[in-house]
């Protein structure tokens, strides 16, 4: 879910977005894997793959990440 009523504001897609952001930025990558990706982000926040999908899918909409060689997920920032 987007936006909730903050009953779990710790499982908002913004929240994580955010997260995964920061997994990016502090690791200064370019372009990584999607499950290596995943990885560096359950260290950070304990998270569900599906939940980690859907806060991937939502920085794609924002135009935060897109689909990079081999599959790999390019950062656009």
């Amino acid at each position: 879910m987007i936006i909730d009523k903050n009953i779990n504001p710790e499982r908002d897609l913004y929240y994580l977005g955010g997260i995964l952001i920061d997994v990016l930025e502090n690791n200064k990558i370019k372009e990584v894997d999607y499950m290596d990706l995943y990885s560096l982000f359950k260290v950070k926040k304990d998270v569900t793959i599906n939940l980690y999908s859907l806060t991937l899918d939502w920085l794609f909409i924002l135009g935060l990440v897109t689909k990079g060689d081999k599959g790999k997920i390019k950062i656009c920032f």
